[in-house]
């Protein structure tokens, strides 16, 4: 059984900084993207960010900039390092793994990200 459990949200001033972790554990595949997505109240889950097996990165435009996405195949792990930190960034934060030979996918329990003075 694959889990993805996450950590490292927080209440945050804006500018501020936090760093999300999403630690794997179970047979997630070798090649595999591992994604950041968010979810604000009344809003619809968007993807913040991705990386491939590879190294391949995408963002987001509201983000680019100021987040990157990386990972430890080493620890199945994702990281999400958030600088400069806005208002708008407030959601709940979802890691997301996805085999991409199979398709099978995989969802984190969420953590909360709130930017605020």
């Amino acid at each position: 059984q694959v889990q993805l459990v996450e950590s490292g949200g927080g209440l945050v001033q804006p500018g501020g900084s936090l760093r999300l972790s999403c630690a794997a554990s179970g047979s997630i595949g070798i090649i595999n993207a591992m994604r950041w997505y968010r979810q604000a109240p009344g809003k619809q889950r968007e993807l913040v960010a991705a990386i491939t097996s590879g190294e391949s990165r995408n963002y987001a435009d509201s983000v680019k900039g100021r987040f990157t996405i990386s990972r430890d195949n080493a620890k199945n792990t994702v990281y999400l390092q958030m600088n400069s930190l806005k208002p708008e960034d407030t959601a709940v934060y979802y890691c997301n793994v996805e085999n991409v030979i199979t398709h099978r996918a995989y969802w984190g329990q969420g953590t909360q990200v709130t930017v605020s003075s």
